[in-house]
């Protein structure tokens, strides 16, 4: 039986099923995670160098958005007995788990000549499957639940799980376990890192030189680390998924899918809601600019340099993704669940918006009249009781250091709001096409928001990799034994900050053509129950 709805055609969905869902961009995430270091073992393992694997990475991504139209396409036109969206979370986590093992355990084996082209290959079958993920996991919102104040839910949802997952857990799992465990030096390990040598001669390219004069092959360029890394990612990405099945389970029906109706849908009406649909249209710039800019603040090597590199302290890393998790989760949620549920999405983008351009000019200014080496922060860990007391010793604190995790957890509080709230917003766009034109193309709101903002943030790894190559690291990347310089203290800050701000500016300038509020939205809702009823009377 269908749920019932109100008389202003509202239908709502239960907590837990919307906290189901929620992980399966979650799942997506994960392995965003895995690949998120893949410049490392392009350059170490298949031999490329340092532009080159940026602009691979940006290369991908320009085919991951072409893949978007077609895949939308896809779910759009799909009704089956398992539903539009499940199908799709299925084949896509399968595409994802499938590759990313071929990426890293059958790559390695081969010959040093075929070994670009067949990661290619498989490369190019990895974005199916991610664009799979991304496109559903917008399209199946809408059916979720139409209640403008609990769409908001699943922006809070996914926040606290990617937060944890992607700024907590994997950054202490990966400087705190995978790097120390993966990392060699000839003193120790020569006969590994020989071998490994000999496998993989570009990896001659990357050895560095400690200051005890021993040679050293960081946990980065380790082939045995990513093939680590990929079974934990892998086998917790399958139980999200699971789950996100199970939370959509009872609403992926035609009942819930806009007029009620199963619809046909051609490249007619696509082309009539990218000339008209104006809250889709400004939610993309909007999104992909705020994502092209905290894709280069959250980039691998711009972390390595600034606690490595810049602080002196790679370990920090770790900490401070432990000690702001909590406060940084509190304060997006309090934006979202207060603001966004009251004053509706479009404000809430805004203020998250404000709050991140002012600290972040705080924390540039705490770069430069304060002293980074001073950096101190407690071994603090979420998932370990015995460090817990370290937060409350002043001894494990500098000025620096609080100072530090105080901008940098109200900067990424109030930039989760903004970057949060974006996914839920693309099922209001999708609301207002069945308004404007009475079309259903949930699939399509995902693909054109999935393709423009993949498009852009694509150019993120390059502008990383070209902004070192300026500075020098042409053959590879700095790590965190790589001495300080100048160069790439500003480097580092214009990744950090400089892009952000930029980013964050035209944010403010989409929302003020952005149409929909708090009250459109009513209205829209309103209007939508009337389609559903006369369409029933047909």
């Amino acid at each position: 039986m269908a749920e019932k709805t109100n008389n202003t055609g509202v239908h709502r969905a239960k907590l837990w099923e919307i906290g189901f869902y929620a992980l399966n961009n979650t799942s997506t995430n994960l392995y965003m995670s895995l690949v998120g270091y893949i410049s490392y073992y392009l350059i170490g393992i298949v031999g490329v160098g340092v532009v080159f694997a940026g602009s691979f990475i940006t290369f991908m991504r320009v085919w991951d958005g072409v893949t978007d139209p077609f895949v939308g396409m896809l779910v759009d036109r799909t009704n089956t007995k398992f539903g539009k969206n499940r199908p799709f979370i299925v084949l896509g986590n399968a595409i994802l788990f499938i590759t990313t093992w071929l990426m890293f355990n059958v790559v390695t084996k081969l010959n040093q000549g075929v070994r670009l082209p067949v990661f290619i290959v498989i490369y190019l079958i990895y974005i199916l499957g991610y664009t799979a993920q991304c496109v559903v996991t917008k399209s199946a919102q809408t059916c979720l639940t139409n209640d403008p104040k609990q769409r908001p839910i699943f922006a809070m949802f996914d926040t606290v799980y990617n937060l944890f997952a992607l700024s907590v857990i994997i950054p202490i799992y990966m400087s705190g376990t995978l790097i120390p465990k993966f990392s060699l030096n000839m003193s120790e390990h020569a006969a590994q890192i020989n071998d490994l040598l000999a496998k993989n001669p570009s990896l001659a390219n990357v050895l560095e030189t400690g200051e005890d004069g021993v040679q050293k092959l960081s946990g980065f360029y380790n082939p045995a680390m990513f093939q680590s890394f990929h079974l934990l990612i892998g086998g917790v990405a399958a139980v999200f998924a699971c789950l996100a099945i199970v939370g959509l389970w009872r609403k992926d029906r035609t009942e819930y899918f806009g007029t009620g109706q199963a619809q046909k849908i051609t490249f007619k009406d696509y082309a009539d809601v990218l000339a008209h649909n104006r809250g889709i249209q400004m939610l993309v710039v909007a999104a992909s600019s705020d994502k092209l800019s905290l894709s280069m603040q959250s980039n691998s090597t711009v972390m390595i340099c600034i606690f490595g590199v810049i602080c002196g302290n790679y370990t920090y890393f770790g900490s401070q993704s432990a000690i702001s998790a909590i406060p940084t989760a509190i304060l997006s949620l309090l934006g979202m669940g207060v603001i966004a549920r009251n004053l509706g999405q479009k404000k809430a983008l805004i203020v998250g918006t404000l709050g991140a351009l002012a600290t972040a000019a705080a924390m540039l200014c705490l770069f430069l009249f304060g002293t980074p080496t001073s950096m101190v922060l407690p071994a603090f860990s979420l998932t370990k009781p015995s460090t817990w007391g370290n937060l409350f010793s002043g001894t494990n604190w500098s000025m620096f250091g609080f100072m530090y995790i105080l901008l940098w957890s109200l900067m990424k509080g109030f930039s989760g709001i903004a970057s949060s709230i974006v996914i839920p917003m693309t099922a209001d766009c999708a609301d207002y096409e069945v308004y404007r034109s009475g079309k259903y193309v949930p699939g399509l709101m995902g693909t054109l928001f999935s393709f423009v903002d993949k498009l852009i943030s694509s150019l993120a790894s390059t502008f990383v990799s070209v902004m070192f190559a300026a500075i020098g690291f042409k053959a590879a990347l700095p790590t965190p034994t790589t001495p300080y310089s100048t160069g790439i203290f500003w480097v580092t800050m214009a990744c950090l900050l400089g892009a952000p701000t930029v980013g964050w500016l035209l944010n403010v300038v989409a929302m003020k053509f952005y149409p929909l509020s708090k009250e459109k939205m009513e209205e829209i809702q309103d209007k939508i129950a009337e389609i559903k009823a006369q369409a029933a009377k047909a």
